[in-house]
C-alpha cells in the first residue's frame, strides 16, 4: 500500500537533495553511508559523538538522521530524547549493534521512525532512507507543496504543511506519527491491520512485529489526547489493528 500521492514534475526528485545527518563513531560505516547517500544526490553531514550530533542537528535541521545508539559522550537515545523534546520533526533511523526488541521499542517510543540492526547491508539502509523521504516528501526545501486538508473532530490536519492543529495550537508529531494519523483519517471507520500500516509507513521492507505500530499509536494518542466526546482519535480493533474514529 502507498500513502497519499504528492504530484511533482519529477517524482524521483522527492527522495533527492535531502539534508541527512549520519551519527556514528565507526568511521568505516560513516564513510560508506556518506558515499552511497551523496551518490544519490543528498547533502550529507556527519558527527562522531552524541554532544556534537545534538548541536549539529539543532543548527542544521536535517531532514533525516541516521543515529547510532552507542555513542561517546551521549547515547543515541539521549540525543533523540533531547531533539524530540525541543520540537525537532525530522525523521530518525536508529542503528544498534544488538537485535534487541527492548532497544527497538525504546527507540520507537522516543520518536524514532525506523530501526536497523548492525551489521547491515548499506544498500538496505539507503533504501529505507529513500522510502522515508519519498513518503514524507522531504527535499532540500524540507517540505513538498500540497493543499490536502481534513477535519478530525476538533483537529485540523494539513497534509501539505504536515501539521496538525487544535484551534491555534500546533500539535508536534514525528513524521511517522503524522503519517499514521493521515492514513487512518483518510477513511474513518475502515480497519487497517498492523501489517498494512507497517507497509504504508515503512514500505514493503517493513519487518512486521506488533510493538512497532503499537508504540507509534501509543505516542500519537498521548500527544492528541481525547476527542471532545471522550473517545480516542485512533481506535483499537482487538486482534485486527486500528481505525480512525468517525467524526
Amino acid at each position: 500500500m502507498v500513502g497519499p500521492v504528492i504530484v511533482a514534475d519529477h517524482p524521483a526528485m522527492l527522495a533527492r537533495m535531502a539534508r541527512i545527518l549520519i551519527v556514528d563513531d565507526e568511521a568505516r560505516i560513516v564513510d560508506v553511508l556518506r558515499a552511497y547517500l551523496e551518490r544519490d544526490g543528498h547533502d550529507v553531514l556527519t558527527a562522531g559523538d552524541g554532544d556534537f550530533a545534538l548541536e549539529l542537528a539543532r543548527e542544521a535541521e536535517p531532514d533525516l538522521l541516521v543515529l547510532d545508539v552507542m555513542l561517546p559522550k551521549r547515547s543515541g537515545f539521549d540525543v533523540l530524547r533531547a531533539l524530540r523534546a525541543s520540537g525537532f520533526g525530522g525523521a530518525v533511523i536508529m542503528l544498534t549493534a544488538r537485535d534487541d526488541v527492548i532497544d527497538r521499542v525504546a527507540g520507537l517510543e522516543l520518536g524514532a521512525d525506523d530501526y536497523v540492526t548492525k551489521p547491515f547491508e548499506p544498500r538496505e539502509l539507503v533504501a529505507r532512507v529513500g522510502a522515508i523521504l519519498r513518503r514524507t516528501g522531504s527535499t532540500g526545501d524540507h517540505h513538498a507543496a500540497s493543499h490536502l486538508a481534513r477535519r478530525l473532530f476538533d483537529l485540523d490536519l494539513d497534509a501539505g504543511a504536515r501539521e496538525v492543529r487544535r484551534g491555534p495550537d500546533r500539535i508536534e508529531l514525528t513524521r511517522v506519527e503524522f503519517d499514521l494519523l493521515a492514513a487512518l483519517s483518510e477513511h474513518p471507520g475502515v480497519v487497517l491491520t498492523r501489517e498494512q500500516l507497517g507497509e504504508r509507513l515503512f514500505g514493503e521492507s517493513f519487518d512486521a512485529f506488533d510493538r512497532t505500530i503499537d508504540s507509534h499509536v501509543k505516542n500519537l494518542r498521548h500527544k492528541l489526547g481525547l476527542r471532545p466526546d471522550g473517545g480516542q482519535y485512533v481506535e483499537t480493533v482487538r486482534g485486527v489493528g486500528y481505525r480512525g474514529a468517525r467524526s
